[in-house]
């Protein structure tokens, strides 16, 4: 391997972040206005911030030297990482803003739960499939039909539940396509997600013109679902508000979340799915069908997708438009790879985009000196990080993308 592995490439990136953020946020140009931190109605802290910024990117740099001087905390180190310099980058552009130096915390932490939900649901999805040996390019369309029927069923019926259950069959249902060409008819699983993708974008986008954008009253006014206050954890300072006075999505994908997590690592269903996605010729001869079990995972994790997309709609009250996904799906895809087809880990990259997605909201509202267009790419720019080798060693299950044939 050499002395450069990818935990020290890592490192050396984020030694150059931190010098960057300590050198030109805290130097070149510091932090201009003092920042307010507002956590509550009635708490909240003002402080310089050029200080914070420039501690922040010391506390980078120190992460990577860690990694670059060979430590194996590479989970710690790039979490450490990260917040300080996506710190030390939101008190410097917020110190800058043209109409306001507060932050939100509250709405920072909601906003970013609210804009991961699309990406923790798909990248669940992802998980099931890629653990079962089924490459899953097919997350994008999945979540995009599972929008247009929640919108386009939650209106019909004016039953937000309605809605929701039809967005996880047409989820379900676009995965089916996926399960009967790629273990069927052994397709190329690559190019099958992405022609499954047009598809899905073709179709909800003719009759999103022909029947739902023409006469929205009657398709596309979509009802919301309300949020859920759960008794005495709603009223704790900051974490309430900011956690547990939310709509039925947020608490179902952190319920997944720990329930796809316990089923692959401590049940009969999970050791079978997991050794039909590392040696299915193995798993065959204990008597393990592995079509069955494909078939079965990549159908469950286009419901579970498809329950992404309706909470792009009944969730956040929207109308469905044409592509409205915008490619979400890739994005949850590259949660699957962040998070090393874990559950968890997928939880904390989706978390991660949704955290980009939602500061560029903010920094944009507060007129930042930072174009707006460079914001609108900051969760893109997040996920190509992601992707370009950043999380250190992975490896994905042995037999992804491979069709089994029986001998």
């Amino acid at each position: 391997m050499g002395f450069w592995s990818r935990s020290r490439k890592a490192g050396a990136v984020y030694v150059v972040l931190g010098l960057f953020a300590f050198v030109f946020f805290g130097l070149i140009k510091p932090a201009g206005a003092e920042v307010v931190l507002k956590l509550t109605d009635g708490t909240s802290f003002s402080f310089g911030p050029r200080p914070v910024v420039i501690v922040l990117g010391l506390l980078t740099v120190a992460a990577g030297a860690a990694l670059l001087a060979g430590k194996e905390w590479f989970p710690a180190a790039t979490a450490v990482a990260l917040l300080g310099f996506v710190g030390a980058f939101m008190l410097w552009a917020v110190s800058l803003a043209k109409t306001g130096h507060t932050i939100y915390a509250i709405d920072l932490v909601n906003g970013t739960l609210l804009a991961a939900l699309p990406l923790i649901f798909g990248s669940l999805g992802g998980v099931l499939c890629e653990r079962s040996g089924v490459v899953n390019i097919n997350i994008e369309g999945q979540l995009l039909v599972g929008a247009f029927g929640g919108a386009l069923f939650g209106t019909l019926t004016n039953n937000v539940w309605i809605g929701i259950l039809a967005g996880a069959l047409f989820g379900a249902l676009m995965a089916a396509l996926l399960a009967v060409f790629a273990i069927k008819y052994l397709v190329d699983q690559v190019v099958l997600g992405v022609i499954l993708n047009v598809l899905a974008l073709g179709i909800t986008g003719v009759i999103y013109e022909r029947l739902m954008q023409p006469d929205a009253a009657h398709y596309n006014t979509p009802p919301k679902l309300a949020n859920w206050n759960i008794p005495l954890l709603a009223d704790i300072p900051f974490l309430g508000p900011a956690l547990f006075r939310s709509n039925l999505f947020v608490y179902l994908a952190l319920v997944l979340v720990a329930v796809v997590t316990f089923g692959l690592f401590r049940t009969r269903w999970g050791l079978r799915t997991r050794a039909v996605g590392e040696h299915p010729t193995a798993a065959d001869t204990v008597g393990i069908k592995v079509r069955a079990v494909r078939y079965r995972n990549v159908i469950l994790g286009g419901l579970v997708a498809g329950l992404g997309g309706a909470a792009l709609t009944l969730g956040a009250n929207l109308t469905f438009n044409k592509n409205m996904t915008a490619g979400k799906g890739f994005i949850a895809l590259a949660a699957v790879i962040f998070g090393r087809w874990s559950p968890t880990g997928a939880l904390g990259a989706a978390l991660l985009f949704g955290f980009a997605d939602k500061l560029q909201i903010v920094l944009n509202s507060t007129q930042s000196p930072i174009p707006s267009d460079f914001l609108r790419m900051a969760p893109y720019i997040a996920t190509l990080f992601a992707v370009a080798g950043l999380v250190g060693k992975v490896r994905a299950p042995a037999a992804d993308g491979k069709p089994y044939v029986k001998g």
